[in-house]
Order: structure tokens, then C-alpha cells, then sequence
């Protein structure tokens, strides 16, 4: 995927990034449009929340983190990424993990 906005690493220092298309798709009024406001939150969270494995699908991964200033009632905000690899120029796999989505939720 091109067009990458940016990247960052998690806790366990894997590098995970978001493409403009993504964030169009996060951002956008009939998906979670209160996201445009906590990008910077959204990078956090991947930084430092709490990431669990997918157990149908283990390349799927939901990090999450509580913030205080979410809009309606929201707790936290959650990443969905998914872990898979590309060809590098000499053949070799590259990690390739990236943003599908991100929302706010209340979580208790």
C-alpha cells in the first residue's frame, strides 16, 4: 500500500502505518467522523495501548487505550491492524502492517 501518512512503532517495536485511503476511510461522515480530532491519540494508542491477537484471525490485532477527551460517552480508542508481509526487491518477506480502521468506544 502507498500513500502512507505515517508510521510508528508499538510497544514491541513493530512498525505499523496508516495510508491516506485509510484515514479518508476512518475520518469519513458515514464511518467515524469524530477521528479526524484524535489522530494524534490514534498514534498513542498504538505506541502504548493494550493489543490483543484475533483468535479467527491471527494476523488481525485490536490495540485500544483509554482517553479522557473522546466525544460521546467514549472510553477508549481502538486500531484495528492487520500483520502481513511483502516481497522486498530481493525476494525476501517484509513486514507490512498497517491501520484498517480506528474508532472510539466505551469500554468498561
Amino acid at each position: 500500500m502507498e500513500g502512507k501518512r505515517w508510521t510508528v512503532k508499538d510497544r514491541y517495536g513493530y512498525e505499523i502505518y496508516l495510508t491516506e485511503e485509510r484515514w479518508e476511510h476512518i475520518i469519513d461522515p458515514e464511518n467515524h467522523p469524530e477521528m479526524e480530532a484524535h489522530e494524534d491519540d490514534l498514534m498513542e494508542t498504538l505506541r502504548s495501548g493494550t493489543r490483543i491477537q484475533e483468535p479467527l484471525n491471527p494476523q488481525k490485532y485490536r490495540y485500544s487505550k483509554a482517553f479522557a477527551n473522546l466525544v460521546a460517552g467514549n472510553t477508549h480508542i481502538v486500531a484495528i491492524v492487520l500483520f502481513r508481509f511483502k516481497q522486498g526487491t530481493d525476494g525476501q518477506p517484509l513486514p507490512n502492517n498497517y491501520i484498517v480502521t480506528a474508532y472510539q468506544k466505551l469500554m468498561r
